[in-house]
C-alpha cells in the first residue's frame, strides 16, 4: 500500500507547544524499520491552483505570502513561517497523492493529514489548509475530465473533534457526504452541521462507541443507496484513545482497531476506494498515539492486500 509522508518539513515551534509534530517522524521511522506492506513516498506540495479549489484566493495568498494577521495565526495555533507554508502544502499534497493511489489501487494513506478544522477562508485548530476538501474537489475535477462522469465522495471523520471546516466547505454540495463522529463536548465548541453528526458523551468506551459507529454507518449506507460514493476519505484519528490528553473518550487500542476494521471492511464490501489520513492524536506518551496509528496503517495495508487478491 502506498503511504505518503512529509515530516522532514518541521515547524519552528516554541518550547512546550501542544502540537505533537514528532509523532509523524516516529510513525515514518517505524515503517522504515518494519515496512511490511507499506511503500513509503515523499509527499509532493499542493499547488496554489489546487488549494483554491477549496479555499478562497485571498486566504491562500495570505498563507503563501505571509500576510496572515496575528489573530489568524493565533486561531491556527502556529506562527507563520516559510516552513509552515511548505508543511501545509505538503499535507494537502500527501492526501491528494493518497486519493489518486486509492482510486488506482483501492487503499492508500497519508501518514498525517486530516486537517478538518480549516475553513474555506481561514485556518483553525492546528489546521491551515483542509487537505481532504482540496483532494476531494481535485479528484472530482480529474475524474470528470478523464471519465466524463461525476465522482461522488464520502468523508468518514472519526477524529475525536468534529470536522467543522469540512462540514462548512461542503455544506451546500450534495456530491460530498460528510459524516463526523466525535466528542460532543469537545473542541470545536461551535460545531458546523455535517450531513451526519454523531456526538458522543465524555468517557464513552469501546462497546458504546462501536455500537454508535454501527448505527451511523447503517444510516450512511441507507442515505447513499441511490448515489453511492466512488471515493471515501477516512480520518482515522487516534485521539479517541483513553490515554489521549485532549480526547476525553475511553477507547482502548483494541477498540480503535475494531473501529478501523469495521470501516475498512464496510468500504471494501462495497468496492469503495479509500484514502486514509491519520488525523489527531495527543497522547501523554506519544508512543501510545503512534502505536494506535501503526495499528491503523497495518489494518489498511491488510485491506489493500485483500483487494489486490480479489483483482487476481
Amino acid at each position: 500500500m502506498l503511504a505518503f509522508h512529509y515530516d522532514n518539513h518541521a515547524l519552528p515551534l516554541p518550547p512546550g507547544h501542544r502540537f505533537p509534530q514528532s509523532k509523524y517522524r516516529m510513525l515514518r521511522e517505524h515503517f522504515l524499520r518494519e515496512p511490511g506492506l507499506l511503500r513509503l513516498r515523499q509527499a509532493p506540495a499542493a499547488s496554489e491552483a489546487e488549494l483554491v479549489l477549496a479555499h478562497t484566493p485571498d486566504f491562500v495568498d495570505a498563507v503563501l505570502h505571509g500576510h496572515l494577521s496575528a489573530a489568524a495565526q493565533r486561531e491556527i495555533g502556529f506562527p507563520w513561517s516559510p516552513a509552515m507554508v511548505e508543511r501545509s502544502r505538503r499535507s494537502v499534497g500527501a492526501t491528494i497523492a493518497a486519493a489518486r493511489a486509492a482510486l488506482a489501487e483501492g487503499v492508500a494513506a497519508s501518514l498525517a493529514g486530516g486537517t478538518h478544522h480549516a475553513y474555506a477562508d481561514k485556518g483553525s485548530g492546528f489546521c491551515v489548509f483542509n487537505d481532504v476538501a482540496v483532494a476531494a474537489r481535485l479528484m472530482q475535477a480529474e475524474w470528470g475530465r478523464e471519465q466524463g462522469s461525476l465522482l461522488r465522495v464520502l468523508v468518514i471523520d472519526l477524529d475525536v473533534h468534529q470536522g467543522n471546516g469540512t462540514a462548512s466547505i461542503f455544506r451546500d454540495d450534495d456530491t460530498v457526504f460528510t459524516f463526523s463522529m466525535h466528542g460532543d463536548k469537545n473542541f470545536p465548541f461551535r460545531k458546523e452541521p455535517s450531513d451526519l453528526d454523531v456526538g458522543l458523551p465524555d468517557g464513552c468506551g469501546d462497546a458504546d462507541y462501536l455500537a454508535a459507529l454501527d448505527d451511523a454507518l447503517d444510516e450512511v449506507w441507507r442515505r447513499l443507496v441511490l448515489y453511492p460514493p466512488g471515493l471515501a476519505f477516512y480520518l482515522a484519528g487516534a485521539d479517541p484513545h483513553e490515554a489521549d490528553r485532549l480526547g476525553r473518550l475511553k477507547l482502548t487500542h483494541a477498540g480503535l482497531a475494531e473501529r478501523d476494521r469495521r470501516v475498512l471492511a464496510a468500504l471494501a464490501e462495497r468496492g469503495i476506494p479509500v484514502a486514509l489520513s491519520m488525523a489527531g492524536g495527543y497522547g501523554h506518551d506519544l508512543s501510545t498515539t503512534v502505536a494506535a496509528q501503526i495499528n491503523t496503517l497495518n489494518l489498511a495495508a491488510a485491506s489493500w492486500a485483500g483487494r489486490q487478491r480479489v483483482k487476481e
